[in-house]
């Protein structure tokens, strides 16, 4: 599965969102399972349990300190693929006549 989160806490004595989200990326960084970052969320790649287990840390990591903290998840969940975070991609440029 894929899964696509974005993780912000509110409330509590920072104002710096960006240094909850990069304890949390920290967690999935540290996890060895296949993620890619960008400007809007973090996409992990695994199966089921490993990756709502790298999840949950990563909620926790960026919360701390805060009253509140927004999860939005979206997952992609396709039993016996792997490789999909580049394999989607690649797809779509064969389509476009794009090589990378």
């Amino acid at each position: 599965m894929i899964v696509a989160f974005s993780v912000a806490p509110s409330g509590g004595e920072s104002d710096s969102v960006s240094a909850a989200v990069a304890e949390a990326v920290r967690v999935v960084a540290e996890s060895g399972l296949p993620y890619e970052l960008n400007a809007m969320f973090t996409l992990v790649e695994g199966e089921w349990d490993d990756v709502m287990d790298v999840v949950r840390r990563a909620v926790e990591a960026a919360s701390v300190g805060a009253t509140r903290t927004s999860l939005v998840l979206k997952a992609d969940i396709r039993p016996g693929y792997t490789n999909q975070l580049r394999a989607k991609v690649d797809r779509v440029h064969e389509h476009l006549g794009i090589s990378r």
